[in-house]
């Protein structure tokens, strides 16, 4: 990396010219009340975080934790968020699903939502007397980008004798035209349950087609499914899966059900991020694939020591919007608050109630991988 370098008469030793980092722009420095209150943190994020860098994180991490005491604030933490916000300030950390759980019953005025922005809506759907805080309002989602409300009320007109179940990934809008949500943690649960209920064989589960399939292997509901796809997890293939294992003998390899069929067919275990988390922790493998985004092995790492962890990750853009400047930020401001209309919070609070009833599970259902592919009927 070229060096800027301040010379000329009066000056013959080159100085490096450093600007001021993202702390210090903000008045934040690392003095000696930030020490005493981060220098037992730092050994959380060593593997990621170096000496020299720790001077420009640190202030900020105090300085959130400050807040969120002044402010009765919590951050809710997703599984994709890097170390320094998932370790570091994250008060509750989980997959979709145990964030939903946590924004339900969470005792504070304000929840700073360190996710996307579908996230941020389903904590103001579940805590509409909170303060809901997006950190940057571009953290998006392709899943929830690939469908809108009309889209599922022209679903429900063209199949009016099917429920219609919606992926947690979608926006308030959409959630509120269907009958039920699900998460990768309980998808297939959710699918059994709800074809019960209206007495029929066949599902239509949106948006994601790569789940849908992967969720119609492991069941005998018949489940129709719309064009949507996760742009992180779609890129992964089967032949990813042989050369890792060509690559790293012994390996074993984990894959996220937004996968494709193909890749849970090759891989060793599948399943939600928090399902994921518990294998590793559970199994102990020596040497281990997430085939997922990376910050997600980041922060497994950081709690089995002992597993060697093979990255061959890709990033999710929208969730790397996310920052501990920009959470600093909203604490400060205020600024980018979620609301929803009455009438859409309502609605599809319904659906989410109506997955939350279900019977919880000890712990997330993990897919049967080794299955071939099906191939299942799109409603578009």
């Amino acid at each position: 990396m070229a060096r800027l370098i301040d010379s000329g008469p009066g000056c013959p030793t080159p100085t490096p010219l450093r600007g001021p980092n993202a702390a210090e722009a903000r008045g934040l420095t690392y003095d000696d009340a930030v020490r005493a209150e981060t220098d037992h943190l730092y050994p959380l994020v060593k593997d990621f975080v170096t000496p020299m860098e720790w001077p420009a994180i640190a202030p900020l991490v105090a300085a959130i934790n400050r807040l969120k005491v002044q402010k009765n604030a919590v951050i809710l933490a997703h599984n994709y968020m890097t170390p320094d916000i998932f370790r570091l300030v994250g008060d509750f950390r989980g997959d979709s699903l145990q964030l939903a759980r946590e924004a339900s019953k969470v005792d504070a005025d304000i929840i700073v939502q360190a996710g996307v922005h579908f996230m941020a809506e389903t904590s103001k759907i579940l805590a509409p007397e909170k303060t809901v805080l997006i950190p940057d309002t571009r953290a998006g989602c392709s899943l929830a980008a690939s469908i809108t409300g009309a889209d599922v009320r022209l679903i429900k007109e063209k199949y009016p004798n099917y429920p219609v179940v919606t992926y947690v990934n979608t926006t308030a809008d959409v959630k509120a035209e269907c009958h039920i949500t699900c998460t990768s943690s309980n998808a297939a649960q959710v699918v059994e349950a709800v074809a019960k209920e209206w007495n029929t064989d066949t599902v239509i589960l949106v948006p994601d087609q790569y789940l849908a399939k992967n969720v119609a292997a492991q069941t005998d509901i018949r489940i129709m499914t719309w064009p949507g796809a996760c742009e992180v997890h779609e890129m992964f293939s089967a032949e990813d899966v042989h050369q890792l294992r060509d690559a790293h003998p012994g390996v074993v390899i984990l894959a996220h059900p937004e996968c494709p069929p193909d890749v849970l067919e090759a891989a060793d275990y599948a399943g939600s991020t928090a399902a994921l988390a518990n294998y590793v922790a559970e199994k102990h493998p020596p040497k281990v694939v997430l085939l997922t985004e990376c910050s997600m092995s980041d922060n497994v790492a950081a709690e089995n020591p002992g597993t060697n962890f093979i990255r061959p990750c890709n990033l999710c853009p929208h969730m790397k919007r996310i920052t501990l400047e920009n959470i600093y930020d909203c604490l400060v401001t205020g600024e980018h608050e979620v609301t929803i209309p009455e009438d859409v919070r309502v609605r599809a609070k319904e659906a989410l109630d109506a997955m939350m009833a279900l019977p919880r599970m000890e712990k997330p259902l993990d897919f049967v991988t080794g299955l071939e592919p099906l191939e299942i009927e799109m409603v578009v």
